[in-house]
Formats: structure tokens, C-alpha cells, sequence
């Protein structure tokens, strides 16, 4: 953790909403003149499209069928560590951007599934924001998790989650409904040991929950809406939140335990806005102070 240059991590698995989150940061970002610099889990996967797929396949033939970008060694956490704890040091770093698609590759110049160049952050940055699969971990060995000065996790229950990602691969990345699927499988064992316990980490979660059925999401014809759900936030650490003033701020809501308030979903924007904002402006106030 850094006074000086302090570290935010969003952290979820892939097709749990992630990207909106920071949708939300990036108008706080705006709105309180806050120059922050980005980074994506996905610049820190260990291997491009082509190198992911053989080392699939060399781990299948090997008898693992659990390899996937949610494991520990499909990316290179040391080097995330690295740039976060240089950037806490120093304010600076460096990135690079995984290309996704044909819409990336015109943009950046760079072919499909493969990686741009490393390059260094702008200077004078106010905070580093990292939003991927990675921002929590906290191992023997890899500490992400004691870098970051705070830490959210976004969960949508699994079922929501899945549903999510089937629309989304099939809609944005052409995928069959049974190829997601194959996915999500071999997903499955590094979901469990890698993603999951990066939420006991986190300092908040927001944790999205049908109220309409989503009992079987392979068959799913649409994505519950915002006002089909309910968003229950967890606070690590109570202490400090006003929950009176956000019950009172946000219509429907309330608390379910000391620590955890349910919202309605269509209310995560307002809600996200009235707990992060002040937590941004302590963080960037006690950097300038310090600078």
C-alpha cells in the first residue's frame, strides 16, 4: 500500500461485469479530476491466443483438463505484483493491451489474440486502477492483494454469471453456446482455488442475484435486468460506512448483516457512487498532501 501512489484492483471472473464496474470508476475518475492510470488483467496472461490453445492442448494430452486463464500460471503474476508494488514505490510502471478482436486489431495495429508492446505509464498519475482476474491473490509466494490500498470484488451468483458470459461470448466473440460451455468446464477447478478466494480479500463486494429464474443458464434466452436483481454489497470492514445515510440515499434498500446492505439493481450505479466516491477522494487527498 502506498500514501503516495495509491493502488484501486476490481477483480471478478470473466463475464461477471467487471468492465461496467469501471465504466463507474471512470466518471468518478472525471467528475473529481482524478488522472488515473489503467492497467488489464489481460495484459499479464503468460501466453497470446495461439500459445494459449498448444498449451491447452500439451495439458490435455498430459491428462489436465483444469488448464485456463483463471489458473495461477496462465499469467504472469509476478510481473503484475511487480508493477504494482513499482507503481506504490514509484509511481511508475508499464503495460501492454491483449487484442480481442478485429475492432482492437484495426485500433492497435497488432493481429487478433496477440499482445501490443510494453509500454510506460503517463506521469503525474494521481492512482493506478487494474481491473482482470487477478487484482486479490494473495499466496505463499505472489502477495497482489497486500499492494492494492483498496479492493473490489465483483460476484454475480454463478448461474447469473454464466448466463452472462454465454450472451456475451456468443454475441461479441461469435462462440457457440456449447463451446462457452466447454469453457466454463474446464474453468471450473481454478474458479474454485484461484478466483474465489480472492474475495475473502477484497474490501467490498458486489454481488448480483436474480430474482427471476436463471436455474438453467445454458438455456437462457436473455440476461435478468437490473431491476430483475438485487445487488448485496459486503464490507470487509464495516467500520466507517454509514449505512444509515445509504439506506436512507437508496429507495428499497437495507441491511441483510452488520456489514452487508441489499440494493435493487437498478440502483448499483447511485450506489457505487455514493461508497466509492469518498473512499477515491481519501486516497487522492492524502497522496497530494503527501506530494
Amino acid at each position: 500500500m502506498s500514501v503516495r501512489h495509491p493502488i484501486i484492483s476490481v477483480t471478478g471472473s470473466s463475464g461477471a461485469g467487471t468492465t461496467t464496474v469501471k465504466h463507474t470508476f471512470d466518471q468518478i475518475f472525471r467528475r473529481e479530476d482524478v488522472k488515473a492510470v489503467s492497467i488489464e488483467g489481460d495484459a499479464f496472461h503468460r501466453y497470446d491466443r495461439l500459445g494459449m490453445k498448444r498449451e491447452i492442448e500439451a495439458r490435455n494430452a498430459a491428462g489436465d483438463h483444469t488448464f485456463s486463464h483463471f489458473s495461477y500460471d496462465a499469467n504472469d503474476l509476478a510481473a503484475l505484483e511487480r508493477v504494482f508494488r513499482d507503481y506504490a514505490g514509484t509511481g511508475c510502471g508499464q503495460t501492454r493491451h491483449y487484442v480481442h478482436d478485429a475492432e482492437e486489431a484495426a485500433r492497435y495495429g497488432v493481429a487478433e489474440g496477440c499482445f501490443t508492446d510494453w509500454l510506460p505509464f503517463e506521469e503525474d498519475s494521481d492512482l493506478l486502477f487494474y481491473e482482470g482476474l487477478h487484482g486479490a491473490v494473495s499466496t505463499e509466494t505472489i502477495k497482489i492483494a497486500d499492494q492494492a490500498d483498496l479492493k473490489i470484488g465483483v460476484v454475480p451468483v454463478i448461474n447469473l454469471e454464466w448466463t452472462q458470459k454465454i450472451h456475451r461470448d456468443k454475441a461479441l466473440r461469435g462462440y457457440s453456446t456449447e463451446a462457452v460451455t466447454d469453457v466454463i468446464l474446464r474453468r471450473m477447478h481454478a474458479y474454485v482455488h484461484c478466483i474465489c478466494p480472492q474475495f475473502t480479500n477484497t474490501d467490498i463486494n458486489f454481488q448480483r442475484v436474480p430474482t427471476v429464474d436463471t436455474s438453467n443458464p445454458f438455456i437462457a434466452r436473455w440476461i435478468p435486468t437490473a431491476d430483475e436483481s438485487l445487488v448485496v454489497i459486503r464490507f470487509r470492514n464495516p467500520r466507517g460506512i454509514d449505512f444509515p445515510y445509504l439506506v436512507s440515499m437508496i429507495h428499497d434498500s437495507f441491511m441483510s448483516r452488520a456489514n452487508s446492505i441489499v440494493i435493487p439493481g437498478g440502483k448499483l450505479d447511485l450506489a457505487m457512487q455514493l461508497i466509492l466516491t469518498p473512499m477515491i477522494q481519501r486516497l487522492v487527498e492524502r497522496r497530494r498532501r503527501a506530494v
